[in-house]
């Protein structure tokens, strides 16, 4: 820095010096040209000749205030003082974007964090409609610094195709129905075969029955139960999401798509397809049934039956934000909030139920 400022300081006193009269400066230059280079071989009587960075830039800057015929006073080439120019001329622009940062100002955390959340929540927007989002609210970023940003955090083109599986249940999750059989060992290892039914929207479930053969005509019966049960009660659905498996006939689908309900099979080997309906069966397994000897049928429908009415009207949901799937009148917020809770002992004291204690 300092040598760029040297240089830089030399040329502008020597061309103020010598502009006012050029025509008999040539012969003074050449001379203070000379008595430089007889202080430079002075220094170094021995050897080849080494120029410091301050003798560098005086002779580089004499030589641009004497004519090119004349640069036979110089011991170096003409194409020396030429790169000599040059290097000292990239010293000092390197300097200044040193100070200044290399290319243009980096964003803030703040706002790459912020398109980083428009791509992932807008999935289908592309870097110019983020843009013109950003513009809106008084932001003005470039398409490309968007698109690197989104590359660097695996936010990749825009998909061309549907919805993916996990898109296409959160947008219907309100009118969508998951079903699936679970199976149960009994204290004397008999299999038990559980069919319960999901709402996507409201998390809230039902066991639809237990037995230990499912036929053909039990899983339709229950079917006709379901459907009856959604038509006393208002509910619209509108598709029902189940596996391929063969419990599952061709006379159950019917009993749905007559009442304008359309079943929708899941991928093969796709059981993340049905992600709801297996989380919940993983769910019942870890918090209740893991824990408990089954005696028989009734045994684990009574389980199940006080197991669902705690999860759907006690149990906090991370999917809901951590509400109920069913409110029920048991459930009361004190207000002012107290620390004061009553206790009340679900499946013998395996779960627990926390409610405001009466003041």
């Amino acid at each position: 820095m300092v040598f760029s400022l040297l240089y830089i300081g030399i040329c502008r006193l020597l061309g103020l010096v010598f502009s006012c009269r050029r025509s008999e400066s040539d012969k003074d230059i050449e001379i203070l040209v000379l008595r430089h280079q007889v202080r430079v071989l002075e220094r170094q009587l021995h050897g080849r000749v080494r120029y410091r960075p301050a003798d560098r830039a005086i002779l580089a800057g004499l030589s641009r205030l004497l004519p090119r015929a004349r640069w036979r006073c110089f011991l170096v080439t003409p194409d020396t003082l030429v790169r000599w120019h040059r290097e000292l001329a990239r010293r000092k622009w390197r300097r200044r974007r040193a100070l200044r940062g290399p290319g243009r100002p980096s964003m803030s955390d703040e706002l790459v964090d912020l398109i980083v959340r428009l791509g992932q929540e807008n999935r289908r927007w592309g870097c110019v409609r983020i843009q013109g989002e950003l513009r809106k609210l008084g932001i003005r970023v470039s398409a490309t610094s968007i698109r690197r940003v989104l590359r660097h955090h695996g936010l990749g083109p825009v998909p061309r195709n549907g919805p993916t599986w996990s898109e296409f249940l959160r947008a219907q999750a309100n009118s969508v129905l998951a079903t699936d059989f679970f199976t149960v060992d009994t204290i004397s290892f008999k299999q038990l075969y559980v069919l319960f039914v999901i709402n996507l929207g409201t998390r809230e479930v039902h066991i639809l029955g237990v037995t230990d053969h499912p036929t053909a005509a039990f899983v339709t019966q229950l079917a006709r139960n379901l459907v009856g049960d959604l038509v006393d009660r208002g509910r619209s659905i509108n598709f029902l999401i189940r596996d391929r498996d063969t419990k599952f006939t061709a006379s159950f689908d019917e009993v749905f798509a007559s009442v304008g309900i359309r079943v929708i099979r899941t991928p093969v080997r796709s059981p993340r397809a049905n992600a709801y309906a297996e989380r919940w069966v993983r769910t019942a397994r870890t918090e209740c049934l893991d824990w408990m000897l089954v005696l028989g049928r009734r045994h684990l429908s009574e389980i199940l039956r006080q197991y669902v009415r705690h999860y759907n009207q006690q149990r906090p949901h991370r999917g809901i934000d951590l509400g109920v799937p069913v409110s029920s009148g048991e459930t009361t917020v004190a207000t002012p909030p107290s620390l004061h809770v009553q206790r009340t002992d679900v499946l013998g004291g395996l779960i627990h139920e926390y409610f405001p204690q009466a003041a």
